[in-house]
């Protein structure tokens, strides 16, 4: 028994049809008749009920097709892995992103990586920084798109570009006079995120916070942190790719006194036997975000 004969057998309980099953495999009839009768003396069954130009699968068959089914998507899965290590940039690539970086970034990365890696298959997993680790060191992912640094001796990382962080006000706030903002200006109202998000350590960082913060409002998500800016709650720091999204909320921007921001990184396994695979897709990434701190302070973005 082997696999090529187990997709003939699938292949004719389909379509229940010698000729259409033959063509659908890329044999001749004869062939694959052929190898389903020697296959049926094999197993000491009848798979097919023969009548006529019908062939309508036997109860032996209903039984064991699921088997079938099994160790060819089992076999096909096993080419596919090995096709990969043959050729790193072919296949699916498991990639986690942080979750305010994830909404702004791959609209404007997805375009650009099928066109330079068309047989990589690029799955995006969004989380929270310290989850992507653990899936990350799981083998779960195959790398990881982070703002902050990695340790240990078992995670590789690298440097794609750096993100700015601007001052985001609401429209009728009295800081929106001033062209530049001071970072310690925004400090007696900002919001930020709820813990786990590096952004919310990142932003009380800048504003000289520490850990320390007064105000009782947490939001979970960028988008919904943006819009309690937006009707007057506070203001915050947002990362320049989210600069869009924020004009859009009918919040005002500013840059800061003293610029600051993140740089965004690929994370991998030291020992991933695809590193050929992180490099390019960093290198995408880095070409299309080639230039962006200027962009994104000027009002740029895109």
């Amino acid at each position: 028994m082997n696999i090529r004969d187990l997709r003939y057998l699938l292949a004719l309980a389909e379509h229940q049809h010698f000729g259409r099953a033959a063509r659908a495999c890329g044999v001749s009839q004869p062939t694959l008749s052929v190898q389903v009768r020697r296959l049926e003396e094999l197993l000491g069954v009848a798979l097919f009920e023969r009548g006529g130009k019908a062939v309508t699968p036997t109860a032996a068959l209903e039984r064991m097709i699921g088997h079938a089914r099994e160790a060819v998507a089992e076999t096909e899965a096993m080419i596919a892995v090995a096709r990969n290590q043959r050729d790193p940039l072919c296949g699916r690539f498991r990639l986690g992103v942080i979750p305010t970086l994830a909404p702004y970034l791959l609209p404007l990365v997805f375009a650009p990586l099928r066109q330079a890696l068309p047989s990589l298959e690029v799955e995006p997993w969004e989380d929270q920084t310290e989850a992507l680790l653990d899936r990350l060191r799981g083998h779960d992912l195959d790398a990881a798109l982070l703002a902050t640094e990695v340790d240990g001796p078992d995670l590789a990382s690298r440097p794609l570009f750096d993100e700015p962080f601007l001052a985001a006000l609401p429209p009728e706030h009295p800081l929106v006079q001033r062209e530049v903002i001071a970072e310690a200006d925004l400090a007696p109202d900002i919001l930020v995120l709820a813990e786990g998000h590096c952004l919310r350590d990142q932003a009380l960082a800048v504003c000289g916070q520490g850990g320390a913060l007064s105000g009782a409002l947490r939001a979970s998500s960028l988008p919904t942190l943006l819009n309690m800016v937006a009707a007057g709650y506070g203001t915050t720091l947002v990362p320049g790719l989210a600069a869009g999204a924020a004009q859009d909320a009918g919040i005002v921007l500013r840059p800061l006194s003293a610029p600051s921001g993140r740089t965004v990184c690929i994370a991998w396994r030291t020992h991933f036997p695809r590193c050929a695979a992180v490099e390019a897709v960093g290198d995408v990434i880095a070409a299309r975000l080639r230039g962006f701190a200027e962009g994104a302070a000027a009002g740029t973005v895109g």
